[in-house]
């Protein structure tokens, strides 16, 4: 046998395309995995009905039927088949609610539906292709469109409805570490409780449902930039557990900067995404105007994830690099 015969050759790198995850097909099908999404996230949906009533149960309501009647819109305007049933719609409908507060007029969560479905999702191509994670598209459109709506945050005792700071906002010491563990403090649903969230994300661990270096990465990053922060001037910024169990992050971490379309494929990139998100989320809130930068970090990094992918996918097995000689 010639030396020709016994060469193995290797297919063109070059060839090969990195393209949207998943890519390895197991038991688990698309419903499965929203729904097991929805359950990780009814802790934080319960909490947040239990401190701001029936108001946050309505901007829930709102904002899932929004989102599931406005994808099956589309999809009869575009003569495709019912997609609502795969539950990608429900979860979007929960996770925009989430980034609401509880004061929100009805009209808001119908636009934030279109925004998070339209513009987020179907325009391009539906689940699977969106590069930008549907319910922070909405958020930021709407706090774009409707700033002051949107940073007047509002709680609930009893019947009354009274005006409240979210924490991040606060003078540092002026809300314990006690009311943002249980979720009695103001800010959007998901903003609420820190117990309720880290139990959520406990069970998307546990189910494999998302990569551990992402919220790893993120909430580990905010904790030793806020915390340097912190030592430099403790009078005027928050401790670092206090930037954790406050505003967005853990909501973020858990359920939107994990989302398997617009996060990295890798492991090294994951660790990537979170780091910037991280990096990203504690600059807008030592040194922006804005007090909270989840969304705006994590739609950033969503934009950066394919230059990730391609700067951290490994080399085909078996693969071995061209001389120079090989490559004139």
């Amino acid at each position: 046998m010639s030396e020709t015969q016994t060469t193995i050759q290797m297919p063109d790198p070059s060839r090969f395309v990195v393209s949207n995850s998943p890519h390895t097909r197991d038991n688990q099908s698309i419903n499965k995995i929203m729904f097991t999404v929805v359950l990780a996230m009814l802790p934080a949906c319960l909490v947040g009905i239990w401190f701001f009533g029936f108001a946050a149960l309505k901007v829930l309501l709102l904002c899932t039927v929004s989102c599931v009647v406005i994808e099956e819109g589309w999809n009869k305007l575009m003569k495709r088949t019912s997609t609502w049933k795969d539950g990608s719609a429900i979860l979007t409908g929960i996770l925009l609610g989430m980034n609401l507060n509880a004061g929100v007029p009805w009209w808001v969560c119908v636009i934030g539906g279109v925004l998070a479905i339209i513009l987020g999702k179907q325009l391009f191509g539906g689940l699977g292709y969106n590069p930008f994670n549907p319910a922070l598209v909405a958020r930021v459109g709407l706090l774009i469109g409707f700033p002051a709506i949107m940073t007047t945050w509002n709680t609930t005792r009893g019947a009354d409805v009274i005006a409240a700071a979210t924490p991040l906002g606060m003078e540092p010491g002026a809300t314990s570490l006690g009311n943002l563990f249980s979720g009695n403090v103001g800010g959007c649903l998901g903003e609420t409780s820190a117990i309720a969230l880290l139990v959520g994300g406990a069970i998307l661990l546990l189910f494999k449902l998302i990569k551990w270096q992402v919220p790893v990465a993120f909430i580990g990053s905010v904790f030793v930039i806020t915390g340097g922060a912190h030592l430099i001037s403790p009078e005027t910024t928050h401790s670092p557990i206090f930037h954790v169990l406050s505003g967005g992050l853990l909501l973020g971490a858990f359920f939107m900067a994990t989302d398997m379309v617009t996060s990295p494929m890798t492991k090294k990139g994951a660790l990537i995404f979170g780091l910037g998100c991280g990096i990203m989320t504690s600059a807008i809130r030592l040194w922006g105007s804005y007090p909270e930068g989840v969304s705006f970090s994590i739609l950033f990094m969503n934009a950066l994830t394919p230059l990730i992918d391609r700067s951290t996918t490994g080399k085909p097995f078996g693969y071995i690099a061209p001389t120079k000689e090989e490559k004139k």
